[in-house]
């Protein structure tokens, strides 16, 4: 599968790395993780994004590097942590789809969700790698890529990333030998984390807000969805500080009898987006997403609808919780 790969990434000189339209710390350390490796290798590396990159992500290094407008000239894209197009709308207009179907493209992507792009690529999945991350040192090891010191350092924060730490059940050993190895070959998890926990650091009028945010929560189903609605106007105030759907969803997940938190965002556009998170006891916020047309992991997942009706799809959301509640809890009946 690897072999693949090697001899597309062998054959090309200038490669284009590609995040999805809701970047989060796997996908940004993958990204970050293929600049250092390839271009040790002697490959041009550019990295991209359709939309800005969070703040909260701004503690890895580089992250400024990755543009917001496609590439003139490459030939050979990497699409990394999203096999879904859904999630790649703007980066897949037609002006830059012309661009990158005129050469090979790889797909690495650790999720369930079968890839459903609609052009040649070369997809490479491991479902039991907690992040891409993970995939990516796979494929680095068995390959014999280099692995310099940042790389070691971006590999290290997307599998802390998607694994909340080493702490979520898609953790394996393999996971923790990965992060192991990759200490030793220079990764800092000390000064990662220092330089994380110091972007965290919030305003007062962000911490009001949260009050504000989780004032609003709604419960249904008997209190196992906890839902709450961020409006245009919170988005384009508090956005640049910190991210309003990041500020409470783990809050949300504390609260008792929550099984799924979701929180939705509505634009001027008639988009919707669906950020969701799951507990342990109820792993299903890619179902959910995937009724929607997204995807994501069991625990974590999202998804993007256009529709301005937003009390519609706060009764589809509570529609589509209550089977996939009743579809998990029936196929884990002890």
């Amino acid at each position: 599968m690897f072999k693949d790969a090697q001899q597309l990434v062998s054959n090309a000189s200038s490669i284009v790395v590609i995040q999805a339209e809701n970047p989060d710390g796997d996908s940004l350390g993958s990204a970050l993780a293929l600049e250092a490796i390839l271009g040790d290798m002697g490959k041009k590396v550019s990295l991209y994004c359709a939309v800005e990159m969070p703040k909260y992500l701004r503690y890895a290094r580089g992250w400024d590097r990755v543009q917001l407008d496609l590439p003139k000239n490459f030939d050979l894209t990497v699409i990394v942590d999203t096999g879904s197009s859904t999630l790649l709308e703007k980066a897949f207009v037609p002006e830059n789809l012309a661009q990158i179907t005129k050469h090979p493209v790889i797909v690495l992507d650790h999720h369930m969700t079968n890839c459903d792009f609609k052009f040649a690529h070369t997809l490479i999945s491991d479902e039991k790698a907690v992040a891409t991350g993970e995939l990516i040192f796979k494929i680095a090891t068995e390959l014999k890529w280099p692995l310099p010191a940042d790389a070691c350092e971006n590999l290290a924060m997307s599998i802390l990333a998607d694994s909340l730490g080493l702490i979520t059940e898609a953790t394996t050993a393999k996971s923790i030998h990965a992060l192991a190895t990759l200490v030793e070959h220079g990764a800092n998890l000390s000064q990662l984390e220092n330089r994380r926990r110091e972007l965290m650091r919030k305003p007062p009028e962000i911490l009001a807000y949260k009050g504000q945010l989780l004032q609003r929560v709604e419960y249904f189903l008997d209190g196992a969805l906890a839902l709450v609605h961020i409006p245009w106007n919170e988005i384009e105030e508090y956005s640049d500080q910190y991210n309003p759907s990041v500020l409470v969803l783990d809050e949300m997940r504390l609260v008792e009898k929550v099984r799924l938190a979701i929180a939705i965002k509505t634009y001027p556009d008639g988009k919707i987006t669906g950020k969701l998170r799951a507990n342990p006891d109820a792993k299903i916020a890619e179902t959910v997403a995937g009724f929607f047309g997204g995807g994501g992991h069991p625990y974590a997942a999202g998804f993007k609808v256009y529709n301005e009706d937003i009390q519609a799809i706060k009764n589809e959301l509570i529609g589509a919780v209550d089977k996939a509640l009743k579809d998990y809890d029936a196929a884990n009946k002890s």
